[in-house]
């Protein structure tokens, strides 16, 4: 898997990747420690509420960054975004009204929203072989998973020796060394996408190519069971082992330890898995993991129990997690790779943003072995959902028709346009009034402009 961080490009973006993730880290941190300190006993509902708008602005902007993001250099989109992160962080220490929290927070995570799935979206055109990218992979669900583990570790060493303010120094030193590495490398330019005739149709181009290509839809639908068993660690691990098992806060972090575990093992033994199995086998045998996790956590389990139940957790998730990168990668032309990435980071976030608050409710008023068990109900219809929605049979090469059509847009000469010029049409690609005429072919197939519906395979 490390093989891959041979090739200089990628293993700078990785390094940058990385460091931005440190920085988020101790950023979650210092908040919580801020957050404290100006509303006290109250610092629970202010998080709760930074973490929605969290949600709101990965939900919100994601999609109409990537529509615009072909227009703009990577580099300099990527370096922009971390100087503007960075800066949203040198204002926190001196907030001192809870509203300028929201309004900071709210800044920061609409810039991430653009940084991360222009960040994934580029990896592909690095790394155009696929056993390289599914080792990126498994080395960014990693990269999470250390994260989360070693950022609180390294903050509570951090906080003997300085202020928790001094926390979001170290922040934005991590997001400036993510700009510098990334100022190291070229980047490939990012393909033109074809002109839609509206803002909307741009804006939406994502969605409509997500939401028509069946594994998507599946990808989707399992998304929404990762959010439906990941939020149960996230929200009331804490509940869990000090109110159920009456355990010490130490407890806590080590039930948080033993899901990112779970999400490492799985990441390391990623790529053997892929090649024995298909990514739909694979992604379904995860959301059956978390599915069973989540009943057997209802049942009241004893420490030890509870210890393995929070690793399948983890092994589960990124059993579902980890390769979409891959389905993503498969299901769009280059130049709407960024659109489909942001796409799927708005989608995948809105499940979250419906579950976070569920399972903190469902918690508080009905108790946890209940809402264990509603949130397997979740796991199971996403679970189902994929498994009708994604056919077994998911070829990347599929027999088509092609109706007459007469339009212009954007293009190259491929295998779709066989036409004669006139001499003032341009270089490629170009824009200019076409003719195709009817046919029948098969070929490795993707929405796109001459592709607006599935192939039905009856």
């Amino acid at each position: 898997m490390l093989s891959v961080l041979r090739h200089r490009i990628y293993r700078h973006l990785f390094l940058a990747q990385l460091l931005s993730l440190i920085g988020s880290g101790l950023t979650t941190v210092a908040l919580g420690l801020l957050a404290y300190e100006l509303a006290g006993a109250d610092a629970g509902a202010v998080l709760g509420t930074a973490l929605a708008l969290k949600m709101v602005a990965y939900v919100g902007v994601a999609p109409l960054v990537g529509a615009f993001a072909d227009r703009v250099p990577r580099k300099a989109f990527l370096v922009g975004l971390d100087l503007c992160r960075a800066g949203m962080i040198v204002f926190l220490p001196f907030v001192s009204e809870i509203w300028q929290i929201y309004l900071l927070v709210f800044l920061f995570q609409s810039f991430s929203a653009a940084f991360t799935p222009t960040f994934q979206a580029t990896i592909p055109d690095i790394l155009p072989e696929e056993e390289d990218y599914t080792k990126a992979l498994s080395l960014s669900r990693l990269a999470y998973d250390l994260e989360a583990l070693l950022s609180p570790l390294f903050a509570s060493i951090l906080l003997i020796f300085i202020s928790f303010h001094w926390l979001f120094l170290g922040t934005v030193f991590g997001f400036l060394a993510s700009a510098l590495l990334v100022i190291t490398v070229v980047l490939p330019r990012a393909q033109p996408t074809e002109e839609e005739s509206s803002f909307f149709r741009r804006v939406s181009r994502g969605s409509r190519i997500y939401l028509a290509t069946p594994r998507l839809r599946g990808l989707l639908a399992l998304s929404f069971a990762v959010s439906s068993a990941g939020v149960m660690v996230i929200v009331n691990t804490v509940v869990f082992a000090r109110n159920t098992l009456s355990g010490s806060e130490q407890d806590v972090a080590l039930f948080l330890a033993a899901a990112g575990l779970g999400s490492m093992l799985v990441a390391l033994t990623l790529r053997s898995l892929l090649e024995s199995f298909p990514p739909r086998s694979v992604m379904l045998c995860g959301a059956l993991v978390l599915f069973l996790a989540l009943v057997a956590a209802s049942f009241q389990p004893g420490y030890a129990q509870a210890l393995l139940i929070w690793a399948l957790i983890g092994a589960g998730g990124s059993m579902v997690q980890t390769p979409g990168g891959l389905l993503l990668k498969r299901s769009a032309r280059k130049e709407d790779l960024p659109g489909i990435f942001a796409t799927h980071f708005a989608l995948s976030h809105a499940c979250w943003l419906i579950t976070y608050p569920a399972a903190g409710w469902l918690g508080r008023y009905l108790g946890l072995e209940l809402t264990f068990m509603i949130m397997a109900g979740g796991v199971l219809i996403g679970g189902v959902t994929a498994l009708l929605t994604w056919p077994r049979e998911d070829s990347d090469v599929l027999m088509h028709e092609h109706p007459e059509v007469s339009h212009l847009h954007l293009h190259t000469h491929d295998e779709h346009h066989h036409h004669e010029h006139q001499g003032w049409e341009g270089p490629e690609p170009h824009r200019h009034p076409h003719y195709h005429a009817p046919h029948r072919h098969a070929h490795s197939f993707v929405i796109d402009s001459h592709h607006q519906i599935w192939p039905d395979r009856n």
